[in-house]
């Protein structure tokens, strides 16, 4: 389970906050103070580590190997989540800042949020790319990433039921660029079926995704199964409410935040306190309806973090 609270020290000397809540949006910016990668990564280090035990038992116990393999046993090259190409890590890095972030941060609606587990134990090609690894440690390649919801978080009443979640989904570049915001939000560019050379953005991006998510996503089934996986007796409510919330037919209403986590560098233009998406009113092209948090972190020297950080962990 996730057990690690947010490290608030480090936020508060790491970065400069930016907050707005504008009706049913909420606009967070987050700037990097220049803290420094040694710091920030030691202080981020326990809390990433609770967010990928889970995983990172799964997926050794399936590969065969202890959770803490010896350096030169055969193995150890397979390490979860240390071995896997940057690309991934950069991918997972934004979806833990999903939870830390939640965990935090006041989001729209000032909801107390639980986040019991991540998801990251069901990333199929992440399995398959240790279990081949370890046993060919020439066998390294990029991975496909996850399907289905970057992150789940809930809201769990008094009674024990779950009255809303919010289901996130996290984008890393390493620097943002108004054309690679245009392209992550909107779609990559194809060309128009019209002889010219003109192209357009196919419309497939996150605010495509989020706009037809569903009401109730995967997320909430495969938080569900991880959690009478492993804390059947602690979480019996949240799993029984679930079981509510998830039946095809007369189910339980439950609320829907969405929120979307944009980290990275700074475009070479980018003043102070300058954000990427629209903070004053809801984004146009968002049309679902309910409530959306934006988070923008935007650092100095991301990559180096990332590294070090995943270098770092359980070492």
């Amino acid at each position: 389970m996730h057990t690690e609270p947010p490290p608030h020290d480090l936020l508060e000397k790491w970065l400069n906050v930016h907050a707005t809540v504008e009706g049913r949006y909420g606009h967070t910016l987050l700037e990097d103070t220049g803290l420094g990668t040694v710091e920030a990564v030691s202080a981020l280090r326990a809390y990433f580590e609770s967010a990928h035990v889970d995983a990172r038992q799964h997926f050794h116990d399936f590969v065969g190997m202890s959770l803490h393999p010896d350096d030169g046993a055969r193995g150890s090259n397979a390490k979860y989540p240390n071995c896997l190409p940057p690309k991934s890590h950069r991918g997972l890095f934004g979806e833990v800042l999903s939870g830390l972030f939640t965990e935090a941060l006041p989001f729209i609606g000032r909801h107390e949020w639980l986040v019991p587990v991540f998801l990251f134990r069901n990333h199929e090609d992440v399995q398959q790319y240790l279990y081949t690894l370890a046993r060919n440690p020439e066998r390294k390649r990029e991975v496909i990433g996850r399907k289905g919801d970057d992150f789940i978080g809930l809201v769990v009443n008094e009674d024990g039921n779950v009255t809303r979640f919010i289901a996130g989904e996290a984008k890393w570049r390493k620097t943002w660029t108004p054309s690679k915001l245009d392209e992550v939000m909107l779609g990559k560019k194809v060309a128009v079926d019209d002889g010219s050379d003109d192209k357009v953005h196919d419309g497939k991006g996150v605010w495509f995704e989020i706009n037809r998510a569903l009401n109730v996503p995967i997320g909430l089934k495969q938080m569900q199964d991880l959690l009478q996986d492993l804390a059947p007796d602690e979480y019996q409510g949240v799993i029984l409410s679930l079981d509510r919330v998830l039946q095809l037919e007369n189910a339980d209403p439950v609320e829907r935040t969405d929120l979307i986590v944009l980290s990275g560098g700074g475009a070479a233009k980018r003043e102070v306190g300058e954000s990427l998406l629209e903070w004053q009113a809801v984004p146009k092209e968002y049309t679902a309806g309910r409530d959306l948090q934006v988070v923008e972190l935007i650092l100095k020297d991301g990559d180096n973090l990332i590294d070090s950080l995943y270098k770092t962990l359980w070492t």
